[in-house]
Order: structure tokens, then C-alpha cells, then sequence
């Protein structure tokens, strides 16, 4: 197999900068669509919003899961990137 740790640890940089970015969107959108309002003042628009509200509230909750993932996702690829180029630095030693 052949790794280049430079490779690796510049694809865990862009994974990290995409996560950030899907994290703030999600915290940007976890108010106005846990808090929807209902459009009358029936009952069919009453459980409406809720069922939306409670919706976004489980969309929410899987999106931390799955941010936490990927957080952990970029920190073994970072690592992973970290013993390949010490590997690397390992093997030249004796060619010196």
C-alpha cells in the first residue's frame, strides 16, 4: 500500500472545514424549524407544526450523532496520517 501522509492529512483538513460547515447550517436551521408556527387556528394546523417541530427535533438529535462521527472520523484520519509520516520518517533512517 502506498500513503502519502500529506494526502491524508490534507483530506482530514477539507473533511473538517465540510463539518464545520454542515454543523453551522444545522445550528443555524435547529430554531426556525423546531419552532414552527401554525398557519390557523385549528387543530389539523396545531399537530401539523408539532409533528414538523418534532421532526426537526429528531433531525437534530441523528445530526450531533453524526457530527460527533465525523468529528471522530477526522481525528483517526489525522492520526492515521500522523503515523504514516512517521513511518515514513522511520524507513529513511537506515538509508542514511
Amino acid at each position: 500500500m502506498n500513503a502519502v501522509p500529506e494526502y491524508v492529512s490534507a483530506a482530514a483538513n477539507d473533511l473538517a472545514s465540510i463539518g464545520s460547515t454542515i454543523t453551522a447550517a444545522n445550528s443555524s436551521a435547529a430554531f426556525p424549524t423546531s419552532s414552527v408556527v401554525a398557519p390557523g387556528d385549528d387543530e389539523v394546523s396545531a399537530v401539523i407544526a408539532a409533528l414538523f417541530g418534532a421532526h426537526a427535533q429528531a433531525y437534530q438529535v441523528l445530526s450531533a450523532q453524526a457530527a460527533s462521527f465525523h468529528q471522530q472520523f477526522v481525528q483517526l484520519m489525522t492520526a492515521g496520517a500522523a503515523q504514516y509520516a512517521a513511518a515514513e520518517a522511520r524507513n529513511t533512517l537506515p538509508l542514511q
